[in-house]
């Protein structure tokens, strides 16, 4: 069984992850069951951290499966990446959903 992760990031993060090819998820939120409701107040609260690492920029959250809580995922087991897609976006504001193809497009 695994645990899916929402590391709470910035782009600069962000682009480490992907220079490295793993996320590390020490720290992550971690959802309480694998209900959708349980997985969307994980991002949200994910999101929220992002906010505050940013100084109010653009939210990032990397969702990871791993095997335990604080595992470094590698890129592949990396699910989806969530981001603003502006900046001053509201905090109310859902996160748009990127596979991890698009790392790279996201970092441009």
């Amino acid at each position: 069984m695994t645990v899916r992760a929402y590391v709470p990031a910035t782009f600069d993060l962000l682009a480490r992850f992907h220079a490295e090819g793993e996320v590390p998820t020490a720290g992550a939120v971690v959802a309480v069951d694998e209900s959708e409701d349980a997985e969307y107040a994980a991002l949200v609260e994910a999101a929220e951290v992002s906010a505050e690492m940013s100084g109010g920029g653009r939210r990032v959250v990397v969702v990871a499966e791993v095997p335990h809580e604080g595992a470094v995922a590698p890129l592949r087991d990396v699910a989806s990446v969530h981001v603003d897609t502006h900046d001053g976006a509201d905090p109310d504001d859902e996160l748009a959903w990127f596979a991890t193809q698009e790392i790279p497009h996201l970092l441009e």
